[in-house]
């Protein structure tokens, strides 16, 4: 069997990284397959169109995926889809911060809270570059990932657990499956419940 490259948005120990090892997990593919990071998925397509990598995954609900789709809709195919629990997620403050007026924030989270109960928000680009700006100091509070008040707990605390929401998620790779026609599954938990009529 040959050895397949996954790709995804960095860096490791994002919420990216945690999904595509769960699915290649579900796959049974860690023992045939790599995961590497892209700063970009712009980056990751170019990487499988030319070859250095065989496939993409990209959460749906990523504000680059509308470009990502119709940018390379020529040789780049989405060929899976799939839905997951993404990390938890909580509102974390620094112990040394006392009343932090900003709330670092990635623009797609932000709807899980009132941001007006800050006096400002800052955005990031992503949810594990708030987690490593709190730790590091740079961010007096942020919605990060709920996991950084058990590793840092000398540094953390978490003032709102959110938990997490379940995505869609998108497999990319150079070879078309779904040909024009519907691809579904037929057996899938939502077909059950169009069966019953829930």
């Amino acid at each position: 069997m040959n050895h397949l490259k996954f790709i995804t948005l960095g860096p490791s120990g994002s919420n990216h990284d945690h999904v595509t090892s769960r699915y290649l997990a579900f796959h049974g593919l860690h023992d045939r397959a790599t995961l590497e990071f892209v700063a970009d998925f712009e980056q990751g397509a170019a990487a499988v169109l030319d070859g250095r990598a065989d496939f993409m995954v990209q959460c749906a609900v990523h504000p680059a995926t509308a470009a990502t789709v119709a940018k390379f809709r020529r040789g780049l195919f989405v060929i899976d889809t799939f839905i997951s629990a993404s990390q938890d997620l909580a509102i974390v403050q620094r112990r040394d911060v006392a009343h932090p007026a900003a709330l670092a924030a990635m623009r797609p989270t932000l709807d899980y809270i009132d941001p007006g109960e800050w006096e400002r928000v800052e955005l990031v680009a992503t949810v594990a570059e708030v987690t490593r700006g709190l730790i590091e100091g740079r961010f007096g509070a942020g919605l990060a990932y709920a996991s950084i008040a058990a590793t840092h707990p000398e540094c953390v605390r978490t003032v709102q657990f959110l938990g997490t929401v379940d995505d869609a998620w998108i497999v990319y790779g150079r070879e078309r499956t779904g040909a024009a026609r519907l691809l579904a599954w037929p057996e899938s938990p939502a077909a059950a419940l169009y069966r019953r009529g829930a």
